[in-house]
């Protein structure tokens, strides 16, 4: 399954490769790496049908994760269309319905519980 990850953190890409490092070798997982909206935007263009989930950070200079995730319900893509999972700090209820009404598939807060997270991946592959 091919996951594309947005975060402006760059420390993001060390922490998924080593909590998922043996679905990673296994190949059932994928990873790549977006540190924007608009660089996440550029990879769905270039890798059409590609991404099965987009795990999204909300607060991002530039695009936001709600403005990506709008971009990516409305924009028309390449079919199958990516489920969106939106990662935050702030666990609000109004970024949480926000998010919910913008066609988010799911909503966890950071930091990131990564057996629930893994949990999720894998009942996301099985459907």
């Amino acid at each position: 399954m091919k996951i594309l990850v947005v975060d402006d953190e760059m420390d993001v890409r060390m922490l998924f490769e080593q909590r998922f490092r043996r679905e990673i070798r296994s190949g059932e997982f994928t990873f790549s790496f977006a540190y924007s909206g608009e660089e996440a935007l550029t990879f769905l263009r270039d890798h059409p049908s590609e991404v099965v989930l987009i795990l999204s950070d909300i607060n991002m200079p530039g695009m936001s994760g709600l403005e990506l995730l709008r971009h990516v319900k409305s924009d028309p893509l390449p079919p199958p269309p990516p489920r969106v999972m939106m990662l935050t700090a702030y666990g609000d209820e109004a970024t949480h319905q926000q998010a919910l009404q913008l066609g988010a598939d799911d909503f966890l807060t950071k930091p990131v519980d990564f057996a629930t997270l893994r949990d999720k991946l894998h009942a996301i592959e099985n459907t």
